[in-house]
This record gives C-alpha cells, structure tokens and sequence, in this order.
C-alpha cells in the first residue's frame, strides 16, 4: 500500500504537487523535495564546492521557496523557479564566505565518496577504484571556473537543454553552448581520458541523505 503511495505521488505533474503543498499537505512537500534535491544540491554544490555548505543552503532555499510558494506564478517551469531560488542561496553564502578571512580547511581530506551502483560491489579493489575515480571528477569539476562550471553541471550532470540552462543562468543559448565547449575542452585536458564519461554519478546525493533534508526542512515547515 505504501509503495503504491509512492509511485503515485512520483507520477503527479509538478502543478498537482505544488497545489498539494499550498494546501499544506506534507506529502507534496516531500514529493517535491524528493523529486528535485539530487539536481538542487548538486546545483548548489557545483557553486560552494562543499558538500555540508551545499546541504545547508539547499535546506534554507527549500523553506525560503516552500513559505512563498503563492508568489509560484507559473511564468517559468515551476523546476526552473526553484533552481533559481537554490542558486541565489548558495550566491549569497558565497558571497559572504568571500568576505571572510581565509582559513585553510581542506574539506575533502578523509572523505569517503559513496559510489551508487544500486547494489554493493564485493570488490574491495573495485570499490576503491570506483571512489578514486568520482573523486577525480569531482576535484575536476570543482576545478572549473565559476562560469564554466554551472554550464556544466546544467547540461551534462543534469541533462538540461540549452535553453533551459540558458534560461536558469541568464545567458544566450550560444553563450551556453561556447561555455560547454570550454568546460569540456578544461576537463579533458585534466583528466586526458582517464575516466570515460561517468559524471552522472558525481556528488550523490541519495538514499539516507536524501531522506534526513527531506525531515529536517519538514520538522521547520509544519513545525509549531
């Protein structure tokens, strides 16, 4: 019963769960949390270029979007209006990251990047292959110029059109299209076919991580 739920929720249009969540149904709320956080965070992440800072901006941007959802009016795709909300988010943190005195962290020593298959590798050899890879993309990516890199994650990570990240970022479609070519002209040249075309699986952001924003953005919404 519980899995029927699910799928039934999963095929609503954006519109249905929009109107769920003006409604205040918390169903809506999570459906559309669980529909767009892998984009969103990966959204934010490729402009903080730091996993907690990305989950931190992600969830303030939720609440900021779900508190003036009646503002929603539908002029662009109700995807496109949240992504812009996301994006103004993380611009804002970091801006205000640039303010402040540098202090050296290296965040991703010691990380341990999960590598998600859908089903565990026995492997111990293949396992450590598999995160040194994603973690050469990652770095990789990160690496890329500001303006390169939220092309990038539009249209390749994310699979948007060109007009739709052209729409997203404010840019002309050929702007889009020549700052594509850039970012795959710097990332071969670093990574010089190392590790094939795996960047779908980048910066995961799936499962239990998934599920624990999901709550925590819940328990501030329908909170006393």
């Amino acid at each position: 019963m519980a899995q029927q739920a699910e799928i039934s929720r999963t095929e609503k249009s954006d519109p249905e769960l929009v109107a769920m969540a003006l409604a205040r149904d918390a169903e809506g709320f999570r459906a559309i949390m669980r529909r767009y956080n892998r984009r969103l965070f990966r959204i934010a992440r490729g402009i903080l270029r730091d996993d907690a800072m990305a989950e931190d901006a992600l969830q303030e941007a939720y609440l900021k979007a779900f508190r003036h959802l009646g503002d929603f009016q539908g002029a662009s795709a109700f995807s496109t209006w949240l992504t812009r909300i996301v994006m103004n988010e993380a611009l804002a943190r970091l801006r205000k990251v640039r303010r402040m005195p540098e202090v050296p962290v290296d965040t991703m020593q010691g990380r341990i990047l999960d590598f998600p298959t859908g089903s565990p590798i026995d492997n111990p050899e293949t396992t450590m292959a598999q995160r040194q890879i994603l973690k050469l993309v990652e770095e990789a990516t990160d690496n890329l110029p500001e303006e390169f890199r939220l092309v990038f994650i539009a249209r390749v990570i994310e699979e948007m059109s060109v007009e739709e990240t052209a729409e997203l970022l404010d840019l002309k479609p050929e702007t889009v299209r020549s700052r594509l070519h850039r970012a795959r002209a710097l990332l071969r040249r670093e990574l010089d076919q190392l590790i094939g075309p795996i960047a779908l699986d980048a910066f995961p952001f799936a499962g239990w991580k998934c599920d624990r924003l999901t709550e925590k953005v819940m328990g501030k919404l329908m909170g006393p």
